[in-house]
């Protein structure tokens, strides 16, 4: 399993669940059409704000440097057995050391907005107390190096580097408060300059595929009752973050988060099909996305939950529900949903051998996705903004003569972004789209083997090439329209 599986046919979180009650019910009517935008047929909106995506651990090296403790994922990785390859992270593309030459990469492109993540165990090596210095002075630097690119940082406080010394890890109620701890720390150091923070990064990845599933750090397979409570505590995280950064910041900042709903396209876009597909959305994310949105868990999940549902404490649910100021959507596979005339009001259709996708197995191709989960989302739950945090795929790369031409990726990203268009053009609330990834990385239990880069890097020499889609992405950013 990868870390955008299940996009799911339902396995972990529940396929088919009755809807609980609600005024975002998606008993609503289908929205009404929107009035056209003056965005043309092709272009975004003037200011609509282009970026790339990393995550610490995938890019950053410098494992056992300058007071960095071990995270999950060091333990893990270097579990054998548990990665592809026996790859590690230790090393990744040692942006530690490189990054002003990955800060001339972004500005090489023309990106005015870079979104990547601070290692907790790189600041606070026991997870909490005593502070380690060298780490935060990294991150100062990488702060001060983009804004004097002119490239404004957006920072993900949590993207599964979980510090390995926390007693417990998400099994325990104590890491969602050591994570506000965090999280109010990093706001109080950073919010001088940075006006954009995210708390977590894919709810489901760091709790189902990290306890369930067992396919990521910490790599256990936990009974159902101990998995819906890891799922609360990441939640719970995400909300206390929330209010530790606006109770710490030096003035006022957005704050929101990433994270990867399972998103339901209609199979034919009729009144009854896109209710459906609404529907599905809402339902199949209860546990997470729904729950931070609406604050509150649908009736429908707690009785499929029944004696395995998590444990709330007085004033929970009020803190995962603390209002956010922007939604960020990490949009890859599709979903695809239809009406049904049963108890439920939907079915999930399955992807099945013949449906297209990219080199990793799970990255099965829809480009309606990237309309669908902003639409739905507008839709149901009326944020304030939503970001594309990331979208990106997959591709067997191969460096000739000097010349990586991933035609492939080229062909993906036209028909995303071309979708992501659409929702601009209606006059949707996007703000901002961020490429998965900037460069080739260390892609989790995939290791090195699967390359999702604008720049190919060569992990023997560190050497950063520009690939044909970093080449496309610069002249889209420069029309501000689909090239």
């Amino acid at each position: 399993m990868d870390r955008r599986d299940f996009i799911r046919t339902g396995a972990v979180l529940g396929s088919g669940l009755a809807l609980g009650s609600g005024a975002a019910s998606a008993q609503q009517s289908v929205t009404a059409p929107r009035a056209p935008s003056p965005v043309g047929p092709r272009a975004f909106p003037t200011g609509f704000r282009w970026g790339c995506a990393t995550a610490a651990y995938q890019i950053e090296g410098g494992a056992r440097e300058d007071g960095r403790g071990a995270s999950i994922w060091d333990v893990f990785s270097r579990t054998p057995g548990k990665v592809a390859n026996g790859d590690t992270g230790d090393v990744a593309c040692d942006s530690y050391h490189r990054y002003a030459e990955d800060i001339a990469l972004l500005k090489a492109l023309g990106v005015g907005h870079y979104r990547f993540s601070t290692s907790w165990s790189r600041i606070f090596p026991e997870g909490r107390g005593t502070l380690n210095r060298k780490g935060l002075d990294y991150y100062n630097r990488v702060v001060d190096g983009l804004l004097a690119a002119g490239i404004t940082p957006h920072v993900t406080l949590f993207h599964w580097d979980l510090p390995a010394a926390l007693p417990g890890g998400w099994q325990s109620r104590d890491t969602a408060k050591a994570f506000a701890d965090y999280a109010g720390f990093m706001a109080s150091q950073l919010s001088d300059r940075v006006d954009h923070f995210m708390t977590t990064n894919e709810f489901f990845c760091f709790t189902d595929l990290g306890y369930k599933v067992g396919s990521k750090a910490p790599g256990l397979k936990l009974p159902d009752a101990a998995v819906n409570q890891i799922r609360h505590h990441g939640i719970l995280a995400h909300g206390l973050g929330v209010q530790a950064i606006r109770a710490r910041a030096k003035r006022p900042v957005q704050v929101g988060l990433a994270d990867n709903p399972s998103i339901y396209c209609p199979v034919i876009e009729t009144p009854e099909h896109i209710a459906a597909a609404r529907k599905a959305t809402r339902v199949e994310n209860a546990p997470f996305l729904t729950a931070v949105l609406e604050g509150r868990y649908l009736d429908s999940y707690l009785k499929k939950a029944g004696a395995a549902a998590p444990k709330v404490e007085a004033g929970d649910m009020a803190a995962i529900g603390s209002p956010v100021d922007f939604v960020g959507l990490n949009v890859y596979a599709p979903g695809w949903a239809r009406a049904a005339d049963d108890e439920h009001g939907y079915a999930i259709i399955p992807h099945n051998q013949a449906s297209p996708h990219m080199a990793s197995p799970w990255l099965y191709v829809g480009p309606e996705t990237a309309y669908w989960a902003v639409r739905h989302t507008t839709d149901q739950w009326k944020p304030k903004a939503i970001y594309i945090t990331e979208n990106g795929c997959s591709s067997d790369d191969a460096m000739i003569d000097g010349r990586v031409d991933d035609a492939d990726r080229v062909m993906y990203l036209r028909n995303y972004i071309g979708h992501l268009q659409r929702a601009a053009a209606e006059g949707l609330p996007i703000a901002g789209y961020f490429l998965w990834s900037l460069m080739d990385n260390f892609e989790w239990e995939d290791g090195y083997g699967k390359r999702f880069g604008l720049h190919w890097v060569d992990f023997a020499t560190q050497a950063r090439t520009p690939k044909l889609s970093a080449q496309w992405y610069r002249e889209l950013i420069r029309r501000n329209a689909l090239v």
